[in-house]
């Protein structure tokens, strides 16, 4: 019998070990596609289509109303659901949406960005088979590292240049 009882970590504990790791797989998916702006682009469509409905149909019902009242047949008395409410949070998905796309587009362009100025690899002597055809050259990765490091001096000189200006400017100056 004493052979027959399941030990902890046995074969009965791997199902449940390997559930945790999927729910822990999915969980990190999860947080992955909270990141990025297209899916959650993707994930804001359907409820700004359900907001602009609800804001369609709440106008429709108070137009009825408001005319129902003109025309003397209702009084002011029923309450009606509020038209800013669903217009505010409308626009609140508009907003969101709009920063999504935004977020997508400077993902974009620096992506763009990092693949134009970044050096591609430089092949190593170790593993020669593994030359990309994209790969640069020793000697024209020198040169674009030669050239990142002068665009970096220029940067830093033209900072510290601002700098001094900036407190230049900031000390009192002698009176005449």
């Amino acid at each position: 019998m004493a052979a027959q009882q399941q030990q902890p970590g046995g074969p009965m504990a791997q199902p449940g070990m390997q559930q945790a790791a999927s729910l822990q797989q999915q969980q990190q998916l999860s947080q992955q596609q909270d990141f990025d702006p297209v899916h959650r682009f993707k994930m804001l469509i359907p409820q700004l289509k359900e907001s602009l409905q609800n804001v369609m149909k709440i106008a429709s019902l108070n137009l009825g109303h408001n005319t129902a009242i003109d025309n003397g047949i209702k009084s002011s008395d029923a309450t009606v659901q509020r038209f800013d409410k669903s217009l505010e949070e409308f626009y609140a998905l508009c907003d969101q949406l709009e920063l999504c796309l935004r977020l997508a587009y400077e993902c974009l362009s620096q992506s763009i960005d990092s693949a134009k100025h970044s050096p591609n690899l430089v092949p190593t002597a170790t593993k020669p088979d593994t030359v990309q055809t994209e790969s640069l050259s020793y000697a024209q990765y020198l040169g674009m590292i030669k050239s990142q490091i002068s665009c970096a001096k220029d940067i830093h000189n033209a900072l510290l240049e601002c700098s001094k200006k900036i407190a230049g400017k900031g000390q009192p100056q002698g009176i005449m």
